[in-house]
């Protein structure tokens, strides 16, 4: 009979110590304590709780000094080197958190925490009692019993003995034969020479464990694995040091204890001291969460009000000066005037002219700059004149203003300035605001002013001064002409007509930065623009400067061979239509289809004409093979035209590799997703083979691999988190196939009579709630009826009823305030949710279910893509961020180090959110983006 329905939980503190140390970069307060693994450690401690808010839970550390097994062995460890001081002096640290956070914590000298834990584990068996160890050690798989199971935070793996089989090809009860043959580098436990991983399976599996290959040496040599004819007579003579190695690595299950399994009880939590060690340590978003002032922590999400309305904001204020001065800079006393107004006023804004190209290449043509609202300079280094400033002299003079702590500097795309930044060898200084990013923040949902052209972005300066400053100066197409080929070089218009237009939009930056600084604040929009999207800026920078290659052999080799397949398609065509017709032609495609070959009209455009849209021969596919073969033909010639001809010549030569750069775009997507152009990575096909190749052109070069990293269902956790839907939350809890537990709620059934039809319509429900699916739309998707589509919807909601009160109260709160948040309090506005017109408002209802999804996965990769960034610029891994696409974060690494880049990564990516639920990050590797996908 079991003392408790919910698990005892042992922590393997040793484990998170050495994890969270090498896995994070070398953080310090500002008394110059460590405290990276401090900090690792207590964030793997909180998500562990959250996995397991029931359980009691215990952490185990090894103690100082020698232990049983050096007795038995003085070679023990031996080959390990001394502990780190920078770890060493955060042991004591961690034990405080720990205590604080009323956790027991155990440390017995003269064994190991593997003892005490397999001890604690042994007594949860004998009394029935089910025992979960949290733990990196393979070693501790001898441990697992019905009731003693082995979880990995880290890589998202529960192993119970069928997970052990399935992982090790045996069970275990044959761990320590295992290690006693392989033996343990890191322990120097010595095992067998000769005798590798491989060859302890092939033993084990084909003789049993150690007792057993001893008794039956003869039969060693008609085993199928490499060396098997001579590993007998290694055995024999090394049958002494394989029983030794199978005693150190034995796990003692009977260390004399003052506590047992049913003593572990948690202390009340100690929030005083945990709060004054969280300020000591500098963990400030900690802090802020435990003084009641972060969006994220559970307490204010289960406290939420409504948030203001839009009315109730202050407005913020224009600035709007007396008079102003825009001058012309063609000398270098001009520019010695400009370094001191800069220094007198401590402000720059600053806007870089450049004849249009690649940002790996800059050509200036002028730089405008501010310093205080309507003054503003312009420099120029291009113009019909002959008198130019020299641009070398000129940034002598102008880095050290760059580079000045003292002076807040302003600017519009930070991140595109980054690379002139770079080819100028400056480290700039206090880039506090991004004028264009801060608009993004405070309001993505701006509209274009009518009086611009549809060329002018809705957070183009031209917009911003019309939006914010109430201002209608000129634009760029009254001095260049229209956007388009015709449209000129800024260097090819005279200094003396355009160079005032460009000191006052230089002004107008300055002006803007101060009204949106307000703005945010306003809206307590702050945090958001200054925690997540602006240093994300120089980390997307990086990115796009690393680019990653291509093997332009390769796509050339795709090219021919799809334009091969067109050509087939083409006459397959042809031949089962009996006439020859233009496929990119949609009125002739039209008459083939419902003239000539009879089939049923789907639906018609708006003049009228029959469609021959994707949707319309999607359907008439399932019955028809020439809808098939034009759905084929548009596909391949997508790719064709989208990817394998351009993309050999978008690369830049770096010592032979070819490699892209493509151009992230911070604020393209309302919801704050990134996306890129030039080329466009984030739609690269997967579901087709032939989408799939164009990512095998993506390579690591020679010595190095591809790392891709990705977020595992992230949108499906948060929407979770903000539901609080408890049978979600503990599905996802306890590591379940979502999906499927999805699948034997709404269905009834038990997990494992689901099958992989039934797993399917269910990821349909769990995905299509998210983005607002109604029972029509689904039973469209799963080919069912609409009366089966809404008994599967009304058992979700029935199921999982935290949904639906979270889906209901978003609606009501997007229609009180006029817009929703993320987790981390980014808004998106919504125009539509009081519209009269119904399609516009459940358009809009639709986005507020869907947004604070969207918006929140979104923060956490960037929170996530910095905090990486961070760490390898901080290590000596040969490795760089290479790629962001969605969820998924691409490396570039050498070989030698995957393993540690791996571990990093998966770390960082899951604890840079505190959610309630865990989050998971499948990590892979291979020679092209498509192998490590």
């Amino acid at each position: 009979m079991a003392e408790s329905s919910v698990p005892v939980v042992l922590v393997d503190g040793s484990s998170y110590l050495f994890r969270a140390f090498h896995a994070l970069p070398p953080l310090a307060n500002s008394e110059g304590l460590q405290t990276g693994a401090i900090k690792g450690v207590v964030s793997m401690l909180r998500n562990l709780l959250k996995m397991y808010p029931d359980s009691p839970v215990a952490v185990v550390f090894d103690a100082k000094g020698p232990t049983f097994r050096n007795e038995m062995y003085d070679q023990y460890k031996a080959n390990r080197p001394p502990m780190p001081e920078e770890l060493r002096e955060q042991i004591e640290p961690i034990h405080d958190c720990v205590r604080a956070m009323g956790l027991p914590l155990l440390c017995i000298p003269g064994v190991e925490a593997d003892d005490v834990i397999g001890t604690l584990a042994a007594q949860a068996t004998s009394c029935g009692r089910d025992c979960v160890i949290s733990t990196g050690d393979k070693d501790m798989a001898q441990l697992v019993s019905p009731h003693v199971t082995l979880i990995n935070t880290m890589k998202n793996e529960t192993m119970d003995v069928p997970g052990v089989e399935t992982k090790y090809g045996f069970g275990p009860d044959k761990m320590i034969d295992y290690l006693a043959l392989m033996g343990d580098k890191v322990d120097n436990i010595p095992g067998v020479p000769g005798v590798g991983e491989k060859t302890a399976l092939a033993l084990i599996q084909g003789l049993g464990g150690l007792d057993d290959i001893y008794s039956r040496l003869d039969e060693v040599k008609d085993l199928t694995f490499r060396g098997a004819k001579t590993m007998a007579a290694k055995l024999e003579q090394h049958k002494e040091q394989a029983y030794l190695s199978y005693e150190l690595a034995t796990i003692k299950l009977d260390v004399e204890l003052e506590t047992t399994i049913n003593d572990i009880q948690p202390d009340p939590i100690d929030n005083d001291r945990l709060l004054a060690l969280f300020k000591r340590f500098e963990f400030r978003t900690w802090v802020r969460e435990m003084s009641g002032d972060d969006a994220s922590s559970p307490a204010k999400s289960e406290t939420k009000t409504s948030a203001p309305t839009v009315q109730a904001e202050q407005t913020p204020e224009s600035i709007e000066p007396e008079s102003t001065d825009y001058r012309l800079i063609t000398t270098q006393d001009g520019v010695d005037e400009l370094v001191q107004e800069a220094q007198r006023t401590q402000r720059l804004a600053y806007l870089p002219v450049f004849v249009k190209g690649h940002y790996l290449e800059p050509n200036w043509v002028g730089l405008a700059l501010a310093t205080e609202p309507g003054r503003g300079w312009y420099l120029v280094f291009q113009s019909e004149e002959s008198k130019v400033l020299d641009e070398a002299e000129v940034f002598n003079k102008l880095i050290p203003l760059f580079e000045d702590h003292a002076i807040v500097k302003t600017g519009y795309d930070i991140k595109a300035d980054y690379h002139w930044f770079n080819a100028l060898n400056i480290s700039p200084s206090r880039l506090l605001n991004d004028v264009q990013v801060m608009a993004f923040v405070y309001d993505s949902t701006l509209k274009r002013d009518k009086s611009l052209s549809a060329h002018f972005s809705h957070l183009s300066i031209d917009n911003l001064v019309i939006q914010y400053l109430q201002k209608s100066p000129k634009t760029v197409e009254d001095y260049l002409g229209k956007a388009g080929k015709r449209q000129l070089s800024p260097s090819a218009v005279k200094a003396d007509d355009i160079g005032q237009w460009w000191a006052e939009r230089a002004d107008f930056v300055l002006r803007l930065g101060q009204w949106l600084e307000q703005g945010l604040a306003s809206r307590q929009l702050s945090r958001v623009y200054q925690e997540i999207e602006r240093p994300l800026s120089k980390t997307l920078a990086a990115i796009e400067e690393n680019g990653v290659k291509l093997d332009v052999e390769f796509v050339h080799e795709l090219s021919t061979r799809f334009k091969r397949d067109l050509e087939d398609i083409e006459r397959q065509a042809h031949d089962l239509a009996g006439v020859e017709f233009n496929l990119d032609s949609p009125k002739q495609l039209a008459d083939v289809l419902f003239e000539r070959m009879g089939l049923p009209v789907k639906s018609k455009t708006a003049s009228g004409a029959p469609s021959t849209n994707e949707e319309v021969l999607t359907e008439l596919a399932a019955e028809h093979e020439l809808p098939r073969l034009i759905l084929q033909s548009r596909r391949l010639r997508k790719l064709v035209g989208t990817y394998t001809d351009p993309l050999p010549t978008m690369t830049i030569d770096h010592d032979g590799d070819q490699r892209l750069h493509t151009t992230y775009n911070q604020t393209g997507a309302q919801t704050g997703r990134l996306n890129s152009n030039d080329p466009n990575l984030q739609n690269i096909p997967v579901r087709s083979e032939e989408g799939r190749s164009i990512r095998k052109a993506f390579v690591a070069p020679q010595g190095y691999r591809i790392v891709a990293a990705d977020y595992s269902q992230i949108e499906l956790r948060i929407m979770t988190h903000l539901s609080q839907d408890a049978n979600l939350i503990q599905a996802f809890r306890e590591g379940k196939d979502i999906h499927r537990a999805t699948a034997a709620e709404v269905m009834g059934i038990e997990e494992e009579q689901v099958s992989a039809e039934q797993r399917r319509s269910a990821k349909a429900i769990n995905f299509g709630l998210i983005y607002g699916m109604s029972a029509f739309g689904l039973a469209r998707q799963l080919g069912i009826s609409r009366t089966e589509a809404k008994t599967y919807v009304d058992a979700y909601f029935e199921r999982y009823p935290g949904v639906r009160r979270y889906m209901d109260e978003t609606r009501a709160e997007a229609a009180e305030s006029g817009y929703v948040e993320t987790v981390f309090g980014r808004r998106l506005y919504l125009p539509g949710i009081q519209s009269s017109n119904q399609i516009a408002r459940k358009a809009a209802e639709r986005t507020a279910i869907n947004a604070p999804m969207q918006g929140t996965a979104a923060d956490i990769i960037k929170m996530a893509m910095v905090d990486v960034d961070n760490w390898l610029s901080n290590s000596s891994l040969r490795a760089r961020m290479i790629m962001q696409v969605h969820d998924e974060l691409v490396f570039e690494v050498h070989e030698d180090d995957v393993a540690a880049l791996t571990e990093g990564v998966r770390f960082r990516m899951q604890h840079c959110a505190n959610l309630d639920v865990p989050l998971i990050v499948d990590v892979d590797t291979g020679a092209s983006w498509e192998e490590a996908h």
